[in-house]
Formats: structure tokens, C-alpha cells, sequence
């Protein structure tokens, strides 16, 4: 490390990284060179793809719940809201791991890098068990809160509390993606996460509608069935890493707790875990001002928050290459490489919402009707969908630079933005559009697009000021 506490650049040939004992590690592209679009598309693709796949487990569940009727899919949906609220906490600490990580690499600090990954280790242990102790006994609760109906609460607290139960899968297994991904590998990530879905598909149907041998579980089969194929995409993702089949090989061997180095994880992830937090309790409680319209609103706004969620992993996946590549090159000692990466691939994204944008205007009955086909629900989803596309647009600015910035370990600034946008935009919005308007349901989805155009302008120009360059990790 040098005198600053941060990564040092270490000699040795380029693009080379040597593990103990001088052994070679099994991928020798240096990101910190050649082509930015190259290197963005050589990372984010195979991030992208991770994240959709990861994102098919909730909406495979939705497809077969929606043949169980409206309340399940209600049930479901607020009990998904409560399941990313979890997710978007470990993943805020996750990006403490990934900040330091491509620091590291980016330096050539090999040794640092897998010390890094053992701390990582005593985060994830500790949160996985918190988490499903307050999962499991707040479950019911939680969702009374919201104020749905008795019947929305039953199903969503059978699935709620399997989903928390098994938190601890979920915990080391982004763990043990974050890492690799951060040192450059995304492509065997991508690789076990698209096994795994695959075993979540074959399975599910049989669990939920009680198939050849299996009993009828309903919604709690649906649940059972994303934790088993998290489960197996856990294992496998530790194995991967800690047997040397990736980039970095953490060991166990002479491990010894740090507890500067978990401070300083923690103190990078913590503002992107209230981010996450922040984003996710403002989905509890537009589901609040969305109840009094009915279960069907409801249930239309569940759907097309997975659409929105399953848009979200494209833009997450470009942003989080280009949070990677900018760590790295800021750790290299290159801040102008890393600018113009952040900046490029915002602009690619953008391109590609585009074109998405307009498959959703001209399609969106269609891409309702895929989850469920009850005329009236298919009606006010399908106008949601359209009002989205107004925050589609500027997605590339949004969630690219957002990742960016929480890449390079410059966490505050999106946690305040994303403060100041959620509860003095888009909460007081949602309550007073509908009750100002004769815009009804939909004046809660105006509020939200609000938000996100204003959030763009904020991260454009703060990114354009250069300050998050000089952040130390």
C-alpha cells in the first residue's frame, strides 16, 4: 500500500498479474489499456447478462404466480419490494468490496486484492444472518404496513419469509460475483448464473402447481424454488473463486480479521446501501399510494416494476463495467481514461433505451399480457409502462454514471441526490398528482418520472465537475 492507505502499483510485465508463489493468473487482460469501447463492451456484456438472468428468477415466479390469480401476484409483487429492499442493502455494501477491489487491481496489488476478499467474507456472514432474523420475524408485519388487502398479506408473507430464510445464499453468492467481476472476470459469473436459472426454470412449475411428485406450494413454492437455485449458484460461485478458476484466489489460509480494512469496505458501502434502502422504502410507499386504487392497481404496479427491474439490470450491468474500468484506471494512475469511459458508456446505454423505448410503446399490451391477460389489469399496466418511457430516456445517465460513481468508491453524492429526488420530488408528487389531477393511479407514475429526469441532470453535472477523480479508497 503506499502512504496514502490505498492500493500501491506494483512492477511486473503488463497486463500480467502473479498470484503466491509467483504463479500466473488466469486472465491476463489489463482493462486499463486499449480501446475504452472495447473494454466496456468486454465487461458489460457479460454483466448484463448475469443481471437479466438473475432478474428472470423473480419474473419466471411472476409468470407462473400470475396464473394463481390477482392476489398472488399482488402478494408476490409487495413482498418482491421487501426482497430488493434487502438485496439493494447487500449490494450497497457490495460496492465497497468492488470500489477497492478494482483499485487494487488497477495497481497490480495482488496481495491487497485478495486480502480484501477474505474481509468481504466476515460482511457477507454478518448480514446474512441479521437479515433473515429480521426477515423472517417482521415479514407479516412489514406488509400490513402497506395497508393491502388481508388476502395480498397471506400470500406475500409465505413467500417473504422462505426468501429471507435463505438470505445467506444470496449474501455470499454476490459476494463471490462482485469480486470476480471487479478483477476483470465477468464471463464465468455470467456462465454459473445462466446454469443456474436454467435449473430455476425447470423446476419451478412443479413446485408451485404441485406437479408429478411434488406438492402444491403455491406462491411458497416459488420462493423455495429461487432460493434452491441460489443456493447452487452460491456454491458453485465460491468454488470458482477460491479454487483459483478465476482471476483472484483468496485463501483461508493465515486468515486474520482486519478490521480497518472491513471499516473501510463498510464506510465506502454504507452510503450505497441507504441508496438502495432510500429507493426501495420510496417503492413501499408509492405501493402505499397505490393501494386505495384497488388490487388491480396494485397488481399492475407490481408488474411493471419487473419490467422496470428487468430494465434496470442492462443499464446496472453497463454501469457497474464502467465503475470497474474507471477503479481500475484511477488505481493505474490514468483519471482522464477513466472519465471519458464513464461518459462513453452512458451514451451506449442511452442508444440502446432507445431502441427499447420503442418496442414498449408499441408493444406494451403485449409485454403485460406475458404475466397476465385480465383486460382491465393489461390496461393500466400497459399505460404505466408508457409514462416510463419518459425516465427510459435518460437512463443512461441515471443508472450508468450513478454505478459509475458508486464503482470508484464516490458513494455520497448518489446517496444524496437520491435522497433530495425520491422525498422532495417523486414522494410528494405521487401523493398530490392524483389528488390535484383527474390523472387518478397514473399520477403516482408522473412522480416517479419526475424524479429520475431530475436525478439525470444532477449526476451529469457533478460528474462533469471531476471531483469523485480525486476520491481515496
Amino acid at each position: 500500500m503506499d502512504e496514502m492507505g490505498g492500493p500501491g502499483r506494483r512492477g511486473g510485465p503488463p497486463g500480467r498479474m502473479e498470484g503466491p508463489g509467483g504463479r500466473r493468473a488466469s486472465f491476463d487482460r489489463d482493462w486499463t489499456k486499449g480501446s475504452i469501447a472495447g473494454n466496456i463492451w468486454g465487461l458489460a456484456w457479460p454483466m448484463t447478462v448475469s443481471g437479466l438472468i438473475q432478474m428472470l428468477g423473480p419474473t419466471i415466479d411472476m409468470i407462473w404466480v400470475g396464473k394463481l390469480g390477482a392476489a398472488s401476484i399482488a402478494g408476490v409483487g409487495v413482498a418482491g419490494t421487501a426482497v430488493m429492499l434487502i438485496n439493494a442493502a447487500r449490494m450497497g455494501l457490495n460496492t465497497g468490496t468492488r470500489a477497492m477491489l478494482a483499485r487494487f487491481v488497477g495497481a497490480e496489488d495482488f496481495e491487497g486484492a485478495n486480502h480484501i476478499a477474505q474481509q468481504a467474507l466476515v460482511i457477507s456472514a454478518v448480514f446474512a444472518v441479521v437479515m433473515a432474523i429480521v426477515g423472517i420475524a417482521f415479514a407479516s408485519p412489514i406488509l400490513r404496513l402497506l395497508g393491502v388487502e388481508a388476502d395480498v398479506v397471506s400470500e406475500g408473507t409465505a413467500y417473504m419469509r422462505i426468501v429471507f430464510a435463505g438470505s445467506i445464499f444470496m449474501s455470499f453468492g454476490m459476494m463471490a460475483q462482485g469480486t470476480m467481476q471487479a478483477a476483470g472476470d465477468a464471463v464465468n459469473p455470467m456462465k454459473i448464473t445462466i446454469g443456474t436459472r436454467i435449473l430455476h426454470t425447470a423446476i419451478c412449475p412443479f413446485l408451485i402447481f404441485g406437479w408429478s411428485i411434488f406438492p402444491r406450494l403455491g406462491v411458497s413454492g416459488a420462493a423455495a424454488t429461487n432460493i434452491a437455485s441460489q443456493g447452487v449458484g452460491a456454491v458453485i460461485m465460491l468454488w470458482f473463486l477460491f479454487s483459483g478458476r478465476t482471476r483472484l484466489k483468496p485463501t483461508l489460509k493465515n486468515f486474520r480479521f482486519d478490521g480497518e480494512i472491513v471499516w473501510r469496505i463498510v464506510k465506502i458501502g454504507i452510503p450505497a446501501s441507504i441508496t438502495g434502502l432510500e429507493r426501495n422504502l420510496a417503492n413501499f410507499v408509492l405501493m402505499w399510494l397505490v393501494a386505495p386504487f384497488g388490487t388491480l392497481a396494485v397488481a399492475a404496479h407490481s408488474l411493471v416494476q419487473r419490467v422496470d427491474t428487468f430494465l434496470h439490470m442492462p443499464a446496472m450491468g453497463v454501469g457497474q463495467a464502467s465503475g470497474v474500468l474507471a477503479g481500475q484506471n484511477l488505481g493505474a494512475g490514468q483519471p482522464e481514461r477513466a472519465e471519458k469511459t464513464g461518459w462513453l458508456a452512458a451514451g451506449m446505454f442511452s442508444i440502446i433505451m432507445l431502441v427499447g423505448s420503442l418496442a414498449i410503446w408499441f408493444w406494451a399490451e403485449y409485454i403485460v399480457s406475458i404475466f397476465n391477460s385480465q383486460p382491465d389489469l393489461v390496461k393500466i399496466a400497459s399505460t404505466f409502462l408508457r409514462i416510463e418511457i419518459v425516465s427510459y430516456a435518460v437512463f443512461g445517465l441515471v443508472m450508468v454514471l450513478a454505478n459509475c460513481l458508486n464503482g470508484v468508491g464516490d458513494t455520497w453524492p448518489p446517496m444524496i441526490t437520491t435522497l433530495v429526488t425520491l422525498w422532495g420530488v417523486q414522494v410528494p408528487m405521487a401523493y398530490f398528482l392524483p389528488k390535484v389531477t383527474n390523472l387518478g393511479v397514473y399520477g403516482v407514475r408522473w412522480g416517479i418520472v419526475s424524479a429520475i429526469v431530475i436525478r439525470a441532470v444532477i449526476y451529469s453535472v457533478y460528474f462533469k465537475l471531476g471531483r469523485w477523480k480525486r476520491k481515496q479508497v
